[in-house]
């Protein structure tokens, strides 16, 4: 599932209907499909210095604001 979202988002920003920096309300209308808390607590799940030291996909640049960390993983392009 993980993999899915994050591929989401990565196509998402890449093909430009995601603009970084982000919140989850922004990735939920880019990437839609996925259970409502799922937006929220992915990016702060998999965000750079996470308590769970979950795989660290995105910064957080603002309060509730991310952009993807690069380079991008799981060689998704």
């Amino acid at each position: 599932m993980s993999h899915c979202v994050y591929r989401s988002i990565v196509k998402a920003v890449d093909s430009g209907s995601l603009k970084e920096p982000f919140k989850a309300a922004d990735m939920k209308a880019a990437c839609p499909g996925f259970a409502d808390r799922t937006y929220w607590r992915f990016l702060s799940k998999h965000s750079k210095g996470n308590p769970g030291d979950d795989t660290e996909l995105f910064e957080r640049v603002a309060r509730g604001r991310y952009r993807l960390l690069k380079p991008i993983k799981y060689g998704i392009v």
